[in-house]
């Protein structure tokens, strides 16, 4: 089992950015699969991003169609950390963030994820 825990969350105008952390700690933190998901009020919580590191390179990242070209995630094995860069932020990404981790595989349905954070909010005012 992994631990994860958010931070970076917080109010930010439209057009403007923010870097979400996430920290793990417990072992094998290599040899997982890393997701960002939020989930807006009223609203089913879905996938953002996620990363696998494979071992060595390139390290792959998959992105929901509707961050493409704004959030980047990327991950630091050496920190037991995982980052989501968010870019040009509109109100539509206001929700709180949860970063989630499994083994083996990226897969984008909630479901498949074993260990959560406890969320950071983010909040884009227009």
């Amino acid at each position: 089992q992994v631990q994860l825990v958010e931070s970076g969350g917080g109010l930010v105008q439209a057009g403007g950015s923010l870097r979400l952390s996430c920290a793990a700690s417990g072992r094998a933190f290599s040899m997982y699969a890393l997701g960002w998901f939020r989930q807006a009020p009223g609203k089913e919580r879905e996938f953002v991003a996620a990363i696998k590191w494979s071992g060595g390179s390139p390290t792959y990242a998959y992105y929901a169609d509707f961050v493409k070209g704004r959030f980047t995630i990327s991950r630091d094995n050496t920190k037991n950390t995982v980052y989501l860069q968010m870019n040009n932020l509109n109100p539509e990404d206001t929700a709180v963030y949860y970063c989630a981790g499994k083994r083996g595989e990226v897969v984008t349905r909630v479901s498949g994820y074993d260990d959560w954070g406890q969320g950071t909010q983010v909040t884009v005012s227009s």
